[in-house]
């Protein structure tokens, strides 16, 4: 009988560092297969196996499309890839974005969830916003063990609170602490477990198919929003006390997540209206002055008019964007990169 062999961890800000500690707290021989996703911007080289290899005693190496699950080794998401599981195989997938990321953290969880059951450990480690909650009341729902990091041990609790106040975690634990427990729960035969099962479920085989599922169908109720990605309706899912929003393609977010990137949308929006009101006003300006040389006095004011006029509301746009749009939580998430 298999133990809870399946680990998936993510983070975000500040959690390299923490990934690090738990892969060095890891035996040699360590029966489980651990799968990490980390948020990278896809234009950058990721050197996370590398660090990770060094850590500790299991390989590290990015994940290739297709290849078998062994144990005692660590798989990492690639720069803008989702990581996925598929019974006994990972996929690579540049599918829509989630929270805003990809490789995001939610979908690796959910997949795992689905081809494994009760043999996932999921783990939230730092970083802001919540990515990766809906993904561990995913791995709850299904039978697996669910475990945040303490918030006094991550740079960044964003992502460990939301997990704690969203989801049934079982264990709140420092990485150290976190990796003693996999350790263990990997040599323990899996108890009989009550599965409860997701409004969403749908038993299909391919990697994701329940987030495919999603745009076929769209559960849930249209919202009054529109994705900030494709500017399609959101539909607005709510999964026990957890709301979430996906569009037609797929594009998928937390309601913390979509009030961070609609504040980067009407920050853009407010950039360009201010570039085109100076604009507007450097030319008023230039032709009041011509046709204040040419006499035409009549003119000369419309211009002056229009002139003083864009300035004003350049002003306004201006302040606004000199004092920040974002308040609360918003602007200290969206300031911060890993």
């Amino acid at each position: 009988m298999a133990g809870r062999d399946i680990v998936v961890v993510g983070g975000s800000a500040g959690s390299i560092e923490a990934v690090a500690e738990l892969v060095r707290g890891l035996p040699q021989g360590f029966a489980g297969s651990l799968f990490v996703v980390v948020h990278f911007p896809g234009s950058v080289t990721s050197t996370l196996p590398r660090i990770l290899s060094r850590a500790g005693p299991l390989p590290a190496s990015h994940a290739t499309d297709g290849e078998r699950i062994e144990p005692g080794r660590i798989y990492v998401a690639r720069p803008d890839c989702h990581l996925l599981l598929n019974d006994g195989h990972v996929s690579l997938t540049r599918g829509p974005k989630e929270n805003g990321h990809r490789p995001a953290l939610d979908p690796l969880f959910r997949t795992a969830a689905h081809s494994y059951g009760s043999r996932v450990v999921g783990v939230v480690l730092s970083g802001n916003l919540n990515d990766g909650t809906a993904g561990l009341l995913t791995i709850k729902q299904r039978g697996g063990m669910a475990i945040a990091q303490s918030l006094d041990t991550a740079l960044y609790p964003g992502m460990p609170k939301s997990a704690i106040e969203h989801v049934a975690v079982d264990h709140v634990l420092s990485p150290p602490e976190i990796a003693r427990l996999i350790t263990e729960l990997v040599r323990q035969p899996i108890p009989s477990l009550e599965v409860v099962p997701m409004s969403e479920e749908l038993s299909l085989g391919q990697p994701d198919e329940v987030a495919r599922a999603d745009r076929q169908t769209q559960p849930g109720v249209p919202s009054t929003m529109a994705c900030p990605e494709c500017h399609g309706v959101l539909w607005e899912v709510k999964d026990e006390e957890l709301v979430r929003f996906r569009c037609r393609v797929g594009h998928a977010y937390s309601d913390e997540a979509l009030l961070v990137h609609q504040a980067e949308q009407l920050e853009a929006a407010l950039w360009t209206a201010l570039r085109a009101l100076e604009e507007h006003s450097a030319l008023a300006k230039r032709l009041a002055s011509r046709a204040s040389q040419r006499g035409h006095v009549h003119s000369a004011s419309v211009f002056t008019e229009q002139f003083m006029d864009a300035e004003q509301h350049a002003t306004v746009i201006r302040d606004v964007l000199q004092e920040g749009i974002r308040t609360g939580s918003a602007a200290d998430v969206a300031a911060v990169s890993i």
